[in-house]
């Protein structure tokens, strides 16, 4: 990507942390160009930057979501939970 591509409203990531977030301003520091980022209020050099679509609405597009996730990994742990509960202990093994 080059300085010229990246714009203020655009989501971006640094890929050596995998921090992401919105450019809020670019600023011009000697012969480098800067974007501040909206949620670590951080420049990062342009030249470094990769656009990006955030994640919830590429799950929205799919039709999952984080949430029905979390949901369905909630529920495959109570019936792990309750298979436990369940069990007698008439077969411990050891010695």
């Amino acid at each position: 990507m080059q300085a010229g591509e990246v714009a203020v409203g655009m989501n971006v990531r640094y890929p050596r942390t995998g921090t992401t977030g919105k450019v809020v301003r670019i600023e011009q520091m000697d012969r480098d160009t800067f974007a501040e980022l909206d949620t670590t209020h951080l420049l990062y050099r342009t030249d470094q930057l990769i656009a990006f679509e955030p994640k919830a609405e590429k799950e929205e597009k799919k039709g999952g979501g984080e949430l029905e996730q979390v949901a369905k990994e909630r529920e495959e742990a109570r019936s792990i939970q309750s298979a436990w509960l369940s069990a007698d202990e008439l077969c411990d093994g050891g010695g």
